[in-house]
């Protein structure tokens, strides 16, 4: 059967927003053909002029931002206070790297008989493809810096949430960007997720999703030779240690965990604590969880909405069954919406699904450690290793800890991922590569060497 057509549907509601054409194999061939052709004449576009177009887009989207995130707690049921935010992460990625152009320096190496040249080229077509959880900033982790790079821009949105991304694509060419430079081209994964991965005049793909379909985009790149960058599950630890500010840990573990409904991959799902503070913490955590206001999105007071559809409901809801070791729950709306209460366990075997699987929705178990190296083991297990935070007065102990612990981006004191300005990326199964900071326009070009003799 031929799907033409998606109903992308309020999650807070079960409200249809809108209907979506799909693209089909054809349609992708077409778009990427166009960004070929548009990337000859991009790719020369001085770069103090493709900066300034750059900067453009993010003036334009800035004068958007409310529109945006007004349409993505519709798309996506994300908090309005949370769209905010991410659609002014789009604006200020884009500022970020609106000054990379520029600064796209290569290298003179010395060397004997001539003079040693190295340039950043650019790729050509990248291929960007963007899941449901948080659809307009990951897309601009990608599409900024591809763009500054000099490279043209296909991106695949989630079937779920592709109304903002269509919408940036508006915002591109109103900011004078070329046509075909950028294009958004909803469809399903199976159909032009793979084409991405599997064309030829595609010259690298991102991919934000799941660990699983991760492996067979990496797998279909690698048949090709093909640049990947892959950031995919998390099962972080959130690691308190007896001598913190608990107060401050147990406030703040909450939204660490239950921001966008715990639909993140840096997600604090495991809240590890040192025995002897055990039960305080609890304690602590508990008015916390149970004031979390989880009500309709719109409202500037809503702290969480609802899960992203009834299929990851019923995912959720299968890690909570009802002999489930539930220490205590927050609240949710009844009625029409995917809603999901925040939910504590514990006690709970450091062994259980709940504590080693990715949930992907508002669920934390707490599980007590005894001292640093314990600390440290319970942290490493499993095969994520994305993000995490510790919570230690001691800074010689949470910079051992940083350094022990396998995961990508770590916080101290603080539950904060992601900075635009800084690397981003996991290590082990959670990816391969780096997103943003001053490094990731790297990724989307190739360095070339250039000899140029001098002696007769």
């Amino acid at each position: 059967m031929n799907i033409t057509s998606y109903d992308v549907v309020n999650p807070a509601t079960e409200e249809i927003v809108d209907t979506v054409a799909l693209a089909d194999v054809a349609d992708t061939d077409a778009a990427v053909a166009r960004a070929r052709r548009a990337f000859q004449s991009w790719r020369k576009v001085a770069p103090a002029d493709r900066g300034r177009l750059l900067r453009r887009f993010a003036e334009v989207v800035d004068a958007h931002v409310e529109e945006l995130a007004r349409l993505e707690v519709r798309n996506a049921g994300h908090t309005i206070g949370n769209a905010r935010w991410e659609a002014g992460n789009v604006r200020d990625v884009l500022t970020y790297y609106s000054a990379a152009p520029e600064r796209l320096f290569g290298r003179q190496i010395p060397v004997a008989g001539g003079v040693d040249l190295t340039f950043h080229e650019p790729l050509g077509v990248v291929g960007v493809i963007v899941p449901w959880n948080f659809p307009m900033p990951i897309a601009g982790w990608a599409f900024a810096p591809a763009l500054a790079a000099g490279n043209t821009v296909v991106l695949k949105p989630a079937e779920l949430t592709p109304l903002t991304a269509m919408r940036l694509a508006q915002l591109a060419l109103e900011a004078g960007l070329p046509e075909d430079v950028f294009t958004v081209l909803p469809g399903k994964g199976s159909v032009v997720g793979q084409r991405l991965v599997e064309h030829p005049d595609v010259r690298k793909i991102v991919f934000t999703g799941s660990t699983q379909v991760g492996k067979g985009v990496m797998a279909g790149c690698a048949d090709r030779v093909k640049r990947v960058t892959l950031e995919l599950g998390g099962k972080s630890a959130n690691v308190v240690f007896a001598d913190a500010d608990l107060e401050k840990a147990a406030a703040s573990a909450p939204s660490a965990v239950f921001d966008n409904a715990g639909q993140d991959c840096c997600a604090r799902s495991r809240i590890l604590v040192q025995r002897s503070v055990y039960d305080r913490f609890l304690e602590l955590l508990e008015p916390a969880v149970t004031g979390f206001r989880v009500e309709d999105p719109s409202l500037d007071t809503a702290q969480m909405g609802p899960l992203i559809s009834r299929g990851q409901w019923d995912r959720v809801r299968a890690y909570v069954p009802d002999d489930a070791p539930v220490a205590f729950r927050g609240s949710a709306p009844d009625g029409p919406g995917f809603w999901f209460p925040p939910t504590v366990l514990a006690p709970v075997d450091p062994k259980a699904p709940a504590v080693t699987e990715e949930i992907f929705g508002p669920v934390v178990a707490v599980v007590p450690f005894a001292d640093e190296d314990d600390a440290v083991r319970m942290a490493n297990e499993g095969e994520y290793g994305l993000s995490g935070s510790i919570w230690t007065r001691d800074l010689g102990r949470a910079l051992r800890v940083s350094r022990g612990i396998e995961a990508g981006n770590l916080s101290v004191n603080s539950n904060s991922s992601v900075r635009y300005s800084t690397p981003f990326g996991g290590f082990k199964q959670s990816g391969l590569g780096r997103e943003l900071g001053p490094d990731a326009l790297h990724s989307f070009t190739d360095e070339k060497n250039v000899f140029i003799a001098t002696e007769e």
